[in-house]
């Protein structure tokens, strides 16, 4: 395997005037770059990848995350999130509870989608 963790953000860009939301106007593209950032400072470039990715379904929820092989999935990220996710599930293997998307993450973002239908 080349890379032992990838991270995966949302930068998908959508209208402003988009139901689903937009994770690049939602702060994707700087949540990306400070992974980046945190990945050059450790010295893991080669190790670690962080990785720009279309829509991941969960827009309108926030920004998503997802890191692999762990298989953690956030949402609602920020880009002050950051370094507590680069720590305890980059650095480590350990979730960041609160921001972690849980059956109750994925019931909202259900119960969302159904009010707009």
């Amino acid at each position: 395997m080349k890379y032992e963790k990838h991270i995966f953000i949302c930068i998908n860009e959508r209208p402003p005037d988009s139901s689903k939301g937009c994770c690049a106007s939602g702060g994707g593209k700087e949540i990306r770059y400070e992974f980046v950032k945190l990945i050059n400072e450790y010295g893991l470039k080669g190790k670690v990848r962080s990785n720009k990715a279309g829509c991941l379904d969960a827009c309108e929820i926030g920004p998503a995350v997802v890191i692999y092989p762990s298989g953690l999935w956030y949402t609602g990220v920020i880009p002050e999130d950051v370094p507590e996710i680069f720590e305890k599930s980059v650095l480590g293997d350990e979730p960041v509870e609160r921001l972690l998307s849980t059956d109750q993450t994925w019931n909202q973002l259900a119960s969302l989608r159904e009010k707009k239908n």
